[in-house]
């Protein structure tokens, strides 16, 4: 009975030495950490991709793209009105939605000095009072030139009278008044700077310009 327990001790004793043997084996410890799925860390294999995409990310930044913004083309001017005659490009001519008051002052002598004349001779009136306030003679503005004492005899105490604004003459004038100030037609009484009716002789000894209608023009 004794000789049994004797054997049976040995073999547990070899049993024992053999299992610490095994776990001694390298590789082991990786095995077991593979199988109780410790963290991995320093991952470099072919798997590495598929792992990253799997991790649970707790932050994510956002990369802005910067917008692009495109210079838009400046909106094309206008194109001019053009016409065969001066009565067409007076017809063609719209009227402004506001006159600006240089605008109706030059308006306004065409109206109280020529709107019995023919449109070419309105056209050369607006020139003189354009060709002074360009000259350095007479005053820069053209309320300034309408408006100096002892010059356009229809102003009176620094006042223009009233216009009938309803009526196609003051339509015309600020036509012509715009034809004028954009130089879009011709003038036939170039650099002119003083006028007059045929009917008086005022002696000037000036440059004589042109005879339009009932004015002499002069410069």
């Amino acid at each position: 009975m004794s000789r049994i327990l004797n054997v049976a001790s040995v073999a547990a004793v070899g049993m024992t030495v053999a299992t610490m043997l095994v776990m001694a084996e390298p590789g082991f410890a990786t095995d077991l950490a593979a199988q109780a799925s410790l963290p991995v860390t320093g991952i470099a294999s072919a798997d590495a991709p598929e792992l990253l995409q799997k991790a649970d990310l707790s932050t994510e930044t956002t990369v802005e793209t910067p917008q692009i913004v495109e210079d838009r083309p400046a909106d094309p001017a206008p194109a001019p009105v053009t016409a065969e005659s001066l009565a067409a490009l007076v017809a063609a001519t719209p009227a402004p939605a506001t006159l600006d008051p240089e605008l109706r002052c030059l308006a306004g002598a065409v109206y109280f000095e020529a709107r019995g004349e023919s449109l070419t001779g309105q056209l050369a009136v607006a020139h003189v009072v354009i060709n002074r306030a360009e000259s350095g003679r007479f005053p820069t503005s053209l309320c300034g030139v309408v408006h100096q004492p002892s010059q356009f005899s229809f102003v009176r105490g620094g006042k223009m009278p009233a216009i009938r604004e309803s009526s196609t003459l003051w339509s015309n004038a600020v036509a012509i008044a715009q034809i004028a100030r954009n130089d879009s037609w011709k003038n036939q009484a170039p650099g002119a700077l003083f006028f007059h009716a045929r009917s008086v002789s005022p002696g000037w000894r000036k440059t004589r310009v042109a005879q339009i209608d009932n004015h002499i023009f002069y410069r």
